[in-house]
């Protein structure tokens, strides 16, 4: 392909880039293909000879939209409310464009100054707007650094908190006397976490060879980590002989967006310096470009690190995570190597900052352009009305659900534009449960206290998961809305989530309707039985 066939193909791909993010709402949410689909519909190995441009992108309508799941774009489907959202937008596109254009694998500074330097200009921008302390900018002792995930800024930081912690304990040993003792001491450690964080953190622990414990969440406490409920983790370890090194907390849990008790969570640990304490806001820390969110970051100056992606709700495209530390050193003293092919003046000079050694691959994408794209096109002011208008059509849908007592039941409150119901059986219809509002009118940050769904006999509370369970997959099946679901201390809930980019009120009038209607339906169905 010549600079003329591309520049051809790109307007081309262009304007099919553009039709399918004009009709997406018209294209069903979930695939339905079957396991395999794609391989009866495609040759056994590549062409003797090239195509044409037209002839492949022909393709992509009749052999990969079938098999998409509408989800990943700045305009998805506002029928997917399932999981959180993943969103793009043209300008960040346009990055993505300019990225593959220079294709730099950017290691360290001297291969592409502009990629180093760009991506630590606009963390250092994004830190302000989420209003983070001092400490992680990178003007001191912390920073900024583009991950592909926040599974993969976690796994990051917790071997960074496991080197941090055996070298403390390692500290004044020589030779085999040390090596002896880091042994043992890597035997002993344990990552802890909300049995509602996300899975990541148990998988951190897996590729970092060391133990993992889950932190129990009441239904009463909003289903967040507390004081009480961390210094019960760390005395439970004491009696086991295990030495916790790194915590993560959580600024809205995957299932419900619970978000824990920071100042609690620093009050237990101001005499423990050697836990890392991480603060994973994969989805919700786009809140914080919010001022009526920010109190939420009162108490991180204490903690190590923070992760948030820009691409679920901060209209930038996968991959965007960004990961701030506190003290970078952390991060290079674990993972840094320099073999003699690597250096160069200003790197051993301390003049440049090479992100090689703050993560876990090697090369590194030029991401910090599409994120500095979506900056600068929407504005400080701009990011803040799409959060606060998707906060608004949460609570609103939040309203409409607790208008019917007689189908649904609230376990947790609402929080960052999710909702997480439960069908109510015929049986205890007359039982809706009723929650206090958020603390400020328009704010729904996780941290409300909840009466939760009350106790349940055993019978009620399989009773009420079937009904749910059922409910749900009948919706998904239709396709005409997407949702997910999870477990809630036992609890089989609905989530619905209200962050789509293109969603609108009628969208979530009508996602409610049909919400209605089935329950409706499969309660007649379960009454007749």
């Amino acid at each position: 392909m010549n600079s003329e066939e591309f520049r051809k193909a790109a307007h081309a791909s262009i304007d099919e880039i553009v039709d399918y993010y004009d009709t997406i709402q018209d294209r069903r949410v979930v695939s339905n293909v079957t396991p395999g689909y794609l391989r009866k519909l495609l040759p056994s190995a590549p062409p003797e000879e090239g195509e044409s441009w037209e002839d492949i992108q022909k393709d992509i309508e009749s052999k990969i939209m079938p098999g998409l799941t509408h989800w990943y774009s700045s305009r998805q489907s506002p029928n997917f409310m399932a999981f959180y959202p993943a969103s793009s937008t043209y300008p960040a596109m346009l990055g993505e464009l300019y990225s593959a254009a220079f294709t730099a694998p950017a290691f360290n500074w001297i291969c592409s100054p502009a990629v180093t330097e760009l991506e630590t200009i606009v963390l250092d921008w994004l830190a302000k707007l989420f209003h983070l302390p001092a400490c992680y900018l990178s003007e001191g002792e912390g920073g900024g650094v583009i991950q592909g995930s926040a599974s993969e800024a976690i796994v990051t930081v917790m071997v960074a908190a496991r080197e941090r912690y055996v070298d403390d304990a390692c500290k004044g040993l020589e030779g085999e006397q040390k090596e002896r003792k880091k042994a043992e001491v890597r035997g002993r450690l344990v990552a802890v976490g909300s049995e509602q964080s996300h899975s990541s953190t148990a998988k951190a622990a897996l590729i970092a060879g060391v133990r993992y414990k889950p932190i129990h969440c009441r239904l009463e406490d909003a289903l967040a980590v507390t004081g009480a409920g961390l210094q019960d983790m760390l005395n439970e370890c004491e009696k086991e002989g295990l030495a916790p090194f790194y915590l993560t907390a959580t600024l809205g849990t995957t299932a419900t967006c619970a978000t824990d008790r920071f100042d609690e969570i620093k009050e237990v640990l101001k005499d423990r310096p050697e836990i890392w304490v991480h603060v994973d806001a994969a989805y919700a820390g786009a809140a914080l470009v919010c001022e009526e969110y920010q109190h939420l970051t009162e108490h991180w100056e204490a903690f190590d690190s923070f992760n948030m992606n820009m691409h679920k709700w901060l209209l930038t495209n996968f991959d965007a995570s960004c990961l701030y530390i506190k003290r970078r050193r952390n991060l290079t003293d674990a993972l840094s190597i320099t073999p003699s092919y690597l250096r160069n003046d200003f790197s051993a000079a301390g003049l440049v900052t090479d992100y090689r050694d703050w993560q876990i691959p090697f090369g590194r994408r030029f991401r910090a352009l599409k994120i500095w794209f979506v900056l600068r096109t929407y504005g400080a002011n701009g990011l803040k009305a799409h959060i606060r208008n998707h906060v608004k059509l949460g609570e609103l849908f939040y309203s409409l659900v607790l208008s019917r007592p007689d189908l649904f039941s609230v376990p947790t409150p609402p929080a960052f534009a999710l909702t997480v119901l439960t069908i109510v059986p015929r049986s205890k219809a007359t039982n809706g449960v009723k929650h206090e509002q958020a603390s400020d009118a328009g704010v729904s940050d996780g941290l409300v206290k909840t009466n939760g769904v009350g106790d349940k006999h055993e019978g009620d509370l399989i009773e009420g998961n079937g009904v749910t369970k059922e409910v749900y997959e009948l919706i998904n099946a239709r396709g005409q809305i997407f949702l997910t679901s999870g477990v809630v201390n036992g609890v089989y809930a609905i989530r619905v989530v209200s962050a789509n980019p293109k969603t609108e009120e009628k969208f979530i009038r009508r996602a409610f309707d049909i919400i209605v209607q089935t329950a409706e339906e499969v309660l007649a169905k379960a009454g007749a039985a």
